[in-house]
């Protein structure tokens, strides 16, 4: 029973220091992006173009392609449900709210955890592991500076950008599969959805995406931190900043979801 105690205890220490460290990592990554803004020659404008490409641009098209096929899915089984107390028009309500405030920008933020999360600890963890990282601080080169600002910046200035897209797709999908199944043509889907669906889903649904970001960005650099000399260690780390991400980004949600409930959005 002790045993089981102690190590129940010594779980509760682990990730109360954990969540310190990113906390820590936060407030790192704070301060070097408020001395970026006040000493801009410092700032690597070039490494934050290369960053938005890579977890930006090379995203768009499986955040794409997700988001068609869960508007699909959605507007298949809404009509399945729906035909049978003949409200197939409210699957356009349907799609909708589900893709505008959750589903679009909550699945956008899973995929760009698996992509983003698992990059930035493998890169940083491969300089650590070749003492790079080292070489810099010896050189005089703030590695939170060069590393981690434009890493994490580039993720909260194009998370949004994908989950906007990811609700395009995601109408589009849905439309196309509510056209086919239950005749409801685009015309009818666009005036459905301007006339019944407020433009609240869609403010609630992106204003989730850079705090998602910030998430995403700060766990896999602390993972990347986290490496030692070790091929096992890169792999592990990379693993559990996914892990890590992921669950980070759905307990997020799920506190904004209660958060939006008590504000009555």
């Amino acid at each position: 029973m002790s045993d089981r105690l102690e190590g129940i205890g010594r779980a509760v220490a682990g990730i109360a220091l954990y969540f310190v460290e990113l906390v820590g990592f936060l407030g790192l990554f704070l301060a070097r992006l408020m001395r970026a803004f006040l000493r801009p020659r410092d700032f690597r404008l070039t490494s934050l173009v290369h960053h938005c490409q890579d977890v930006g641009w090379a995203a768009v098209p499986i955040v794409a392609l997700m988001a068609f096929l869960i508007g699909i899915v959605l507007a298949f089984q809404g009509a399945v449900s729906l035909r049978q107390f003949g409200a197939e028009i409210f699957v356009v309500d349907l799609i909708a709210v589900s893709i505008l405030r959750e589903l679009g920008i909550l699945l956008t933020a899973i995929i760009v955890a698996g992509r983003t999360a698992s990059a930035f600890t493998a890169a940083i963890g491969s300089m650590k592991m070749r003492e790079e990282i080292d070489a810099m601080s010896t050189l005089g080169i703030d590695p939170a500076q060069v590393l981690f600002v434009p890493r994490i910046l580039a993720l909260i200035l194009m998370l949004p950008i994908l989950g906007l897209i990811a609700n395009v797709a995601g109408l589009f999908g849905g439309a196309l599969m509510a056209w086919v199944e239950l005749g409801i043509s685009p015309a009818m889907f666009m005036v459905r959805l301007v006339e019944g669906v407020s433009v609240d889903h869609a403010i609630v649904g992106l204003v989730k995406a850079p705090v998602f970001a910030l998430i995403i960005g700060i766990i896999g650099c602390h993972a990347g931190m986290q490496v030692k000399s070790n091929a096992e260690s890169l792999g592990r780390m990379t693993s559990s900043a996914v892990v890590a991400a992921i669950f980070a980004v759905i307990v997020a949600d799920a506190m904004f979801s209660v958060f939006f409930a008590q504000v009555g959005l």
